[in-house]
């Protein structure tokens, strides 16, 4: 009798069913699927509706692949603005499992069925029971789920994992309207120069943007468009191996993908009435996240400088000071777009571009006295110096990427191809003048021009594989080639009074080219066993340089076969507040073809420098033993014992030889570069975060360390040794009326010169800048920068900050070499520098839009929606 009303009703509705369904279909499996479920999610204290609670609907049925049964999604909904929710076109005969959820409430889980009634007779029951109420579902709050979503609605200014550090970089005031260089500043373990160069325990890092390297430099990355910088002191094989084991500085590049539209609009003014505007905009809209970034900005910086060198060669002594206050203008412009297409459940693909631009112009009166102690006589002179040049760049850049995420939770692989076109231009004219003490002319005045340039065309292609074998094993693997064509020229002139124009002077012109190619592979296993995680890893890198001076028609080659790269990470969970880990990895540093071409750079008189065929890579061996303990209240502590060795040392050397111009009949000395035994830090860092009040935060970073060059092949007493410590505090004030106040300090003891690997052609000054083999050294420097900000209006929505750097002027950084060539040889020089003491900025922030919840329910229903999303802006290499 049951069979007979159901196949009864079934003849009666097939009619209506089957006109809505073209030809050609599976009419007979859609004719029962005429089920109809909804109703009303509801506070249960307020009886409020509750708008985008996930309202998921699953069945229980044979899965025909594996023979087993299992549940099946059947539907996935979210609550309209009413609390309201439908789901049709079910079939009638089965039973459901209904689970809701939403934030800040308890999950919701019952058994919802049809209920037909086949013996009774009542065909209108039976219409009615395929369309069924099921009422206003009443949801209870969770009281603790609640305080966390607070809790992490608010990120710290630093969050630490036992691999990483992340620095969030809407927490720190005092670079709003600044640069990546301003940012940097303020991240835990990074020390920044005077120049902006930054260094990560001692050594140069990586800088990566949104997981790949970049031919960006700091300065040209605008601080309002960076969410996070990621701190990597030991990457794993899963990394390039090249860089020398110091590290790698990820920017993570601003991108949301909140459903409906958001953004912001800023501007900034300095104190020297230079000014700066920019906008975001993020529109998320079915399948399709649009996003985009813009921002120009104004720069004007101003240094003092001084150099004071005494060189003796036997029985002659020579004394330079040279000082000078240079000031540079410009402005730069960054504007970034993309879009990620979400085809479906598994598969994403984002499109994106960059564009960055800029001119800078440089200013400097160098104010010269020399004076020169020969065995009978004393010369005495002053010089005027006065440089006057522009720079120029421009930057283009594109990724295509792919991720697939198979049915398998956490399994997937990825693929991206990056292309980044860069080119810039320079044109300097220096005019120099000595004069006698009693102030005539003691030379003509004599000028000179360079006008230079460069492109590179950088291509990587990279594709990662993950697969969590079990809730326990995980494999990765990945494939990776990288190449960059890089070509430069460099003219000189020199200015012919009696013909009165410039004249190129062919003997200091360079024009060169070359092509940097690494291609590598990786793998990496990791099992949990109870408390104790380890990661066995392996990397295999192989690269070449070929380059060529056009001019002459010499060609370089340097090919360097197959390296492996093993790295080990050995975790132990203590217990849910501790954990201690072990790590290696085995890095290289390979020699670039700045430091490889054996030509004369003469760019600069004063510092004639020359490139070494003969330079070998320097390999790295760097050891990590990690604590990290948990308090109460969010307070957390990471202490850190580490060691680096480094074999075959790339280093700055300097040696008399002849004057290579053929103009000249004397010997001068010469910057170069040479493989030094080797060198090595170890070091203890902590890092802590501290919630000391209600209204108080403090971040702080200390790095204990001592450093050794042993240059005992170049020079037989060539060695310099000491123990130095670098240290930051970061507090956050929270005041009332929406105040709040960030008070940063940051201190460097006396530290020996570090390893010079800008690749460069040769310094600017007398002994080639930082000579990582000399015994030279840099004095402590310490300053303080403080931001005050203003939150106003509904929800928070606009900001006003106000920022001063070094605002007791105490960042003065000074230097201290000595070059020894023999013991009647040898020079003694000391630097110091100032740039921009107490700048004052004043920033304006206006965020707009709505914040649609929908993306983020649908992630928590659908296990891998959140890498789907974000799969291309995390690390995977």
């Amino acid at each position: 009798m049951r069979y007979f009303y159901v196949t009864l009703f079934t003849l009666l509705v097939s009619p209506v069913v089957f006109a809505q369904y073209p030809s050609g279909g599976n009419r007979g499996g859609q004719s029962m699927n005429l089920g109809h479920f909804y109703g009303k999610v509801v506070d249960e204290v307020t009886g409020k509706p509750i708008e985008s609670a996930s309202i998921q609907l699953s069945q229980n049925k044979m899965d025909t692949a594996t023979k087993k049964r299992r549940d099946f999604v059947v539907a996935v909904m979210l609550s309209d603005k009413k609390g309201d929710f439908s789901i049709d076109k079910l079939p009638i005969l089965s039973s459901y499992q209904l689970l809701i959820t939403a934030v800040g409430y308890n999950t919701y889980n019952e058994k919802v069925a049809f209920n037909l009634k086949m013996g009774g007779g009542d065909m209108s029951q039976m219409l009615n029971a395929v369309d069924k109420d099921l009422g206003n579902i009443k949801m209870k709050q969770n009281v603790q789920v609640l305080q966390g979503v607070v809790v992490n609605a608010s990120k710290p200014l630093v969050q630490m994992n036992i691999d990483r550090k992340v620095f969030n970089v809407d927490k720190s005031l005092t670079s709003v309207g600044g640069t990546a260089i301003d940012v940097m500043k303020n991240v835990p373990s990074v020390n920044v120069d005077i120049d902006g160069n930054v260094s990560l325990r001692g050594a140069t890092p990586q800088i990566f943007i949104d997981g790949r390297p970049t031919t960006l430099t700091l300065d040209q990355i605008p601080a309002d468009e960076i969410e996070s910088v990621e701190i990597i002191t030991n990457p794993s094989a899963k990394f390039d191996a090249s860089g020398g084991g110091s590290g790698i500085l990820n920017i993570v590049l601003k991108k949301n993908r909140k459903a409906g539209y958001n953004g912001n609009v800023r501007a900034n003014l300095d104190s020297r009435l230079r000014y700066g505007v920019g906008a975001d905009i993020n529109i998320k809209e079915g399948k399709i996240n649009f996003f985009a970034n813009t921002m120009y900005n104004q720069r004007k910086s101003l240094s003092t400088q001084s150099i004071d060198r005494i060189d003796h060669f036997d029985d002659i002594t020579a004394a330079l000071s040279q000082n000078g206050k240079p000031v540079n203008t410009g402005h730069f412009a960054f504007a970034r777009a993309g879009f990620d297409y979400l085809a479906d459940i598994r598969n994403t693909f984002t499109l994106s571009g960059v564009l960055v631009g800029g001119k800078f112009n440089s200013e400097d009166l160098l104010h010269i006295n020399r004076d020169s102690t020969f065995p009978s006589y004393i010369t005495n002179e002053t010089g005027i110096s006065n440089t006057d040049g522009n720079f120029t760049f421009n930057n283009y850049g594109g990724t295509l990427s792919y991720k697939h995420n198979f049915a398998k939770p956490d399994k997937n692989i990825t693929a991206d191809i990056n292309y980044n076109y860069s080119k810039n231009s320079n044109n300097s004219i220096f005019s120099t003048q000595y004069f006698n003490t009693d102030g005539t002319a003691k030379t003509p005045l004599f000028q000179q021009q360079t006008i230079g340039g460069g492109t590179t065309k950088y291509f990587t292609g990279q594709t990662d594989y993950s697969d969590p074998i079990s809730d326990k094993i995980k494999l990765e693997a990945g494939l990776r080639a990288a190449v960059r064509n890089y070509s430069s020229f460099n003219e000189n002139f020199f200015y012919n009074t009696a013909e009165s124009k410039y004249m190129p002077i062919p003997g200091l012109d360079s024009k060169y080219q070359f092509t940097d190619q690494v291609y590598a592979a990786y793998t990496t296993f990791s099992q949990k066993i109870k408390n104790f995680t380890y990661q066995l890893g392996g990397r295999i890198e192989s690269s070449q340089y070929s380059g060529k001076l056009i001019d002459s028609n010499q060609v370089f080659k340097n090919s360097y076969p197959f390296s492996f790269f093993p790295s080990v990470f050995l975790t132990q969970k203590i217990n849910d507040k501790q954990d201690i880990q072990l790590n290696y990895s085995r890095k290289i540093n390979r020699p670039n073809f700045f430091q490889l071409i054996p030509y004369y750079d003469f760019s600069d008189s004063l510092n004639i420098s020359r490139g070494n065929p003969r330079l070998v890579p320097e390999f790295t061996n760097l050891f990590e033993l990690n604590y990290d303990l948990n308090f109460k209240n969010g307070n957390n502590i990471i202490a850190t014992l580490y060691y680096r060795h480094t074999s075959n040392l790339i280093s700055r050397y300097q040696y008399r030889d002849k004057n290579p111009n053929p103009d000249k009949d004397d010997s001068i000395f010469i910057s170069s570069y040479a493989n030094a035994n080797s060198s090595s830090a170890y070091g203890l860092e902590v890092t802590s975060t501290n919630k000391i009040a209600d209204w108080w935060s403090l971040t702080s970073n200390v790095n204990v360390y001592n450093s050794t060059i042993n240059g005992n092949n170049l020079q037989s007493d060539l060695n310099n040794q000491k123990v130095s410590w670098f240290g930051k505090i970061n507090n956050q004030f929270k005041l009332p009326k929406n105040y709040s106040i960030q008070l940063t300090g940051d201190y460097t003891s006396k530290t020996i010169t570090p390893p010079n690997r800008s690749g460069g052609g040769g310094g600017r000054f007398f002994g080639g800048g930082d000579l990582s083999t000399a015994n030279g050294y840099t004095d402590p420097v310490y300053g303080f920068d403080i931001a005050l900000r203003k939150d106003f209006l509904k929800d928070k929505a606009a900001s006003l900050t106000l920022s001063m750097n070094d605002i007791f002027r105490t960042r003065v950084y000074r230097t201290h070499s000595i070059s020894n060539f023999s013991n009647t040889v040898y020079s003694i020089q000391d630097n110091e520098r100032r740039r921009d003491p107490q700048m004052v900025r004043l920033s304006f922030n206006w965020r707009f839009g709505k914040f649609d919840v929908s993306l983020f329910k649908r992630k928590n229903l659908k296990a891998d929606q959140e890498g789907l999303q974000n799969g291309m802006q995390g690390i995977g290499q």
